[in-house]
């Protein structure tokens, strides 16, 4: 799904958002490996991300062309900070429904981008029919559940044992879902 552009000011920074281009693909297959070794609340470790620079850039035009998909970047006065995105369904009885997913670097975290990125996935998926957005979130990861609720996410069930580390842990996640 393309979109236009969009800028916002936050404590004299400037945030924009925008569709990813093909010829990012390489730093976006950077950034994700470089998240997902920095935090535990990712679903991958570093070492799966094995998608070739050709199959990104195949994604990233898939997600382009998409009329149910939505994957958004974001720059810090310039500077790559992460993405967010969005799928739908084309089954029928899951039309309504839109899938969400949010990473930054970590050093980008507290400083507001993320609300920002949450509030224009839901504006975006609502202005396209969605009627309801859902998020999958490691339980224990306190400052993004807090983050969610304030954007009017609710918890609706915790899957227990969701994820195993390779240190032999596990962390429950919980879905969440907000009306749009």
């Amino acid at each position: 799904m393309k979109i236009e552009e969009k800028k916002f000011e936050i404590d004299g920074h400037m945030l924009l958002l925008r569709n990813a281009r093909e010829e990012e693909a390489q730093m976006l297959l950077d950034y994700l490996k470089t998240a997902c070794g920095e935090t535990r609340y990712l679903s991958k470790e570093p070492e799966e991300i094995k998608m070739t620079l050709e199959e990104e850039r195949g994604f990233i035009k898939s997600q382009n062309e998409s009329d149910n998909n939505l994957m958004l970047i974001g720059f810090w006065d310039g500077e790559y900070v992460g993405n967010c995105s969005f799928m739908g369904s084309d089954m029928m009885r899951y039309r309504h429904r839109a899938s969400m997913g949010i990473a930054l670097y970590q050093k980008f975290t507290g400083l507001g981008i993320g609300k920002i990125m949450v509030r224009e996935l839901c504006d975006i998926a609502k202005n396209h029919g969605f009627e309801q957005m859902e998020l999958e979130v490691v339980a224990d990861n306190e400052r993004a559940i807090g983050l969610y609720k304030k954007m009017g996410f609710e918890i609706y069930g915790t899957f227990p044992r969701n994820m195993k580390y390779p240190d032999g842990t596990y962390a429950d996640a919980h879905w969440m879902m907000k009306l749009l």
